[in-house]
């Protein structure tokens, strides 16, 4: 399965992905995310199977199931350019800066920003399309949401 998905991705011109490698690519790409600054934390991993939850609507142990098989895939896989462009691809622009923000949400997950990861965030922004200024609020919005409520 991850040989065919992997022949896709680094195909010279890469056909357009059905949902679901689309799917794993960004679960992958998250993966890539959490990994980029050497410490794959827990809360990261939690935060992980929180968003492909959310923006894919099912259930945790699925989204579990699908980090798992993206974690495989991440450490096989060449580059980010590849993940990048299958998300691209399959999602629409105005849903790309949600995407973005729910990146951002693993990258602080830890509650530390990394220059690695500001790097690798700053690269999926522009290859997806979506503007420093868009990356910028859709980070603050994460940052925002992470924080505990006082009530």
């Amino acid at each position: 399965m991850f040989e065919a998905l992997l022949r896709r991705l680094t195909a010279p011109t890469p056909e357009r992905l059905p949902d679901p490698d689309a799917d794993l690519a960004l679960a992958a790409l998250l993966v890539r995310l959490a990994r980029a600054d050497g410490d794959y934390a827990k809360s990261e991993v939690a935060r992980i199977d929180r968003v492909l939850g959310t923006q894919r609507g099912i259930s945790q142990a699925e989204a579990a199931d699908l980090r798992a098989r993206a974690e495989v895939l991440e450490a096989e896989a060449p580059d980010t350019v590849r993940f990048t462009r299958a998300i691209k691809e399959a999602t629409a622009l105005e849903d790309r800066t949600h995407l973005l923000e729910a990146m951002w949400s693993v990258a602080l997950a830890d509650s530390a920003r990394d220059a690695a990861e500001d790097q690798l965030m700053r690269l999926v922004a522009n290859l997806l399309g979506v503007t420093d200024q868009q990356s910028a609020l859709a980070r603050q919005q994460a940052a925002q949401n992470q924080r505990p409520s006082r009530t």
